[in-house]
């Protein structure tokens, strides 16, 4: 019988709280230039997209010259580098989702549109490191979410159909991403939302549908 598998995670506002960590960062080296993000920018459009991608929207939309891109995109880095180590550390619910969905046999992945070293560097600072098969970094993809490639890089990699993973995602465009999937999805609205009796009840409700789509089409 066809049962989840495996849980994928995003990372910033799911299993982080690192949003704010990366609306502040890009902000504080688009000052440098006169530029920035409003707060309602942030939550309507930007929020969740990688650094490259918000920078090519602030040129479209604001007149952000291209040849900044680079210099932006590596202070961005140095600045979120110094929000992490000053403000990310292990969370108790997070940590206590993590163990126990492993000690009941599932297996877990995180799949972010984060750089790799910031991903690594979030995981190990919330003391995450050991719960996860793997990490997926918007470097590992061609297509960045909204695209679903990520998700299917994964889903191939854990070697099961996408009828067989739930994904917890928060933003707009990681919803879109997990949706294109074909996988389950635990939409939530935040950081506090994500804890194990969330995840565990989606996993449940997965897995009853499931099981009624067999005995239908049996």
């Amino acid at each position: 019988m066809t049962q989840i598998q495996c849980v994928l995670f995003d990372l910033d506002g799911v299993l982080v709280d690192a949003t704010e960590w990366h609306y502040e960062a890009l902000n504080r080296a688009l000052r440098l230039f006169g530029f920035d993000i409003t707060r309602y920018e942030h939550l309507s459009g930007y929020n969740g997209l990688p650094t490259r991608k918000k920078l090519e929207m602030l040129s479209v939309e604001k007149g952000l010259p291209a040849a900044l891109h680079t210099m932006l995109n590596r202070l961005k880095q140095v600045y979120t580098r110094d929000e992490v180590l000053t403000r990310c550390r292990p969370v108790f619910e997070k940590e206590y989702m993590a163990s126990r969905l492993k000690a009941e046999g599932y297996r877990l992945a995180v799949c972010s549109n984060s750089i790799r070293d910031s991903l690594q560097m979030m995981i190990h600072q919330s003391g995450l490191d050991d719960y996860f098969d793997f990490l997926i970094s918007n470097e590992d993809v061609k297509t960045p979410k909204p695209d679903p490639e990520i998700y299917q890089a994964a889903i191939a990699r854990m070697g099961v159909t996408p009828a067989e993973v739930l994904i917890v995602e928060d933003a707009p465009h990681g919803v879109e991403a997990a949706r294109r999937s074909g996988a389950h999805v635990c939409q939530v609205t935040g950081f506090p939302d994500v804890e194990y009796f969330r995840v565990r009840a989606a996993i449940d409700r997965a897995n009853r549908q499931l099981s009624l789509g067999e005995r239908v089409a049996a």
